[in-house]
């Protein structure tokens, strides 16, 4: 019988009587060399476990020459540990496990704060892929379990480069259940700049999810005078990513070449980052929100008085409803339409300017085929730009593209 029996880093005191037992009373005992050090004085033969899966194959060889084969891991070895890889390359019936509180639940347990919830994702030789797209998500909680590369500097490191508009605590648990454990909150901006300080290379991270909070007077001030940077925006809770974009913003900022006055229409508003952008920088002008969804308009109303805006009026209506009884615009920017494009366009082409200009932002190919199909119908001049733009994501200590998705920009204006 192989007996895998979970240690904390306090070693044999971490263990019941009768696991100590278990230990002491083997014929055989495998461990890292942190392990076996808590077991000075046994003296039955013993094997340094260096390399999981050569060792593995050690143990499946002697495993028929001993009656009692004790496996020493960290933790719980069925919480991304050994146990996994043994139920792989033996039967079910030759297994025993002994868990111990996994660092997780320790680290959580000093945090103060319930974890049934919380996302766990192993960083250990890994990419960081699943963080990626969890923190995309806005997860609430996220353990990450860290190795040397996959470092908590890192991981703020990478928090910071996707640039999404929430942020976190982050919480480095050093040393859980010993005596020279650590447990600190930090800033990613700050976690990712310490110059000065080694963290224990047994460590797990905690992310913490903040509440959002208005713009200090500072940020403000430093705001630029367009291209914000998405961070700074109020957004869904569930779908922190789900707004356009910095870099797509300023290029349909350029292109919807905006004047003062002017009476301007954002339809599939969102979290209103194009209004708020076009309202800073034409304060003269009107403009009109346009969102469906109740969640929409108050992120739009919060982001409003969070920049400071007063000229953006925001409408809950599923577009076309109440298009037409909104002054006729210069500008219509076309950010969602919710499967009535058509019904939108028509509406627009009679309220629009004669030197208006519509501005259509489109992920698919089907949208772009309506789109071009009722633009020959109706006679009006058109540009199509595609958009593919890719941002720098830190990974480590390098450095790759993470593309943004693809997005077509129509321009349909009159001569």
């Amino acid at each position: 019988m192989i007996k895998v029996v979970g240690i904390g880093l306090n070693g044999r005191e971490s263990l019941t009587t009768k696991i100590q037992t278990i230990v002491e009373q083997a014929n055989f005992l495998m461990g890292s060399n942190r392990h076996l050090s808590y077991f000075p004085d046994y003296l039955g033969n013993k094997m340094l476990i260096s390399d999981f899966f050569e060792d593995i194959k050690t143990l499946k060889e002697i495993k028929n020459d001993y009656e009692s084969i004790v496996v020493l891991v960290s933790g719980d070895p069925l919480f991304f540990g050994l146990g996994r890889l043994l139920l792989e390359q033996f039967d079910v019936k030759e297994l025993e496990f002994y868990p111990h509180i996994s660092s997780v639940q320790l680290g959580f347990s000093r945090v103060k704060i319930p974890w049934h919830d919380a996302k766990i994702i192993s960083g250990h030789g890994r990419h960081l892929d699943e963080l990626i797209s969890s923190l995309q998500q806005g997860k609430e909680k996220i353990a990450v379990l860290t190795d040397s590369k996959n470092n908590p500097q890192a991981i703020a490191k990478l928090f910071l480069s996707l640039k999404i508009p929430i942020n976190y605590d982050i919480w480095v648990c050093e040393n859980l259940g010993n005596i020279d454990e650590k447990v600190n909150c930090f800033t990613p901006q700050i976690l990712a700049n310490i110059t000065n300080y080694q963290f224990s290379p047994l460590n797990i991270v905690i992310l913490l999810r903040k509440k959002d909070i208005n713009l200090s007077q500072k940020e403000f001030e430093t705001l630029p005078i367009f291209g914000i940077e998405d961070r700074y925006f109020l957004s869904f809770k569930d779908r922190p990513g789900l707004m356009t974009k910095k870099e797509v913003r300023m290029i349909i900022l350029g292109e919807l070449s905006l004047k003062s006055p002017q009476i301007v229409w954002d339809i599939g508003a969102g979290t209103g980052s194009v209004s708020i952008e076009i309202a800073r920088l034409c304060p003269n002008s009107r403009i009109y929100a346009i969102e469906k969804t109740a969640m929409g308009i108050n992120l739009i109303n919060k982001n409003s008085q969070r920049f400071k805006v007063n000229n953006i009026t925001s409408i809950q209506a599923q577009a076309p409803s109440k298009l037409q009884t909104l002054p006729n615009p210069n500008r219509i920017f076309i950010g969602g339409s919710g499967g009535n494009l058509i019904d939108i366009l028509a509406i627009c082409q009679e309220k629009l300017h004669q030197d208006g200009m519509i501005i259509i932002a489109l992920a698919t190919l089907e949208n772009l085929g309506i789109s071009l199909n009722w633009i020959k119908k109706n006679s009006w001049n058109y540009q199509i730009l595609n958009i593919n733009i890719s941002r720098s994501l830190s990974i480590a200590n390098l450095n790759r593209l993470a593309p943004l998705n693809p997005v077509f920009l129509v321009k349909i204006f009159r001569e």
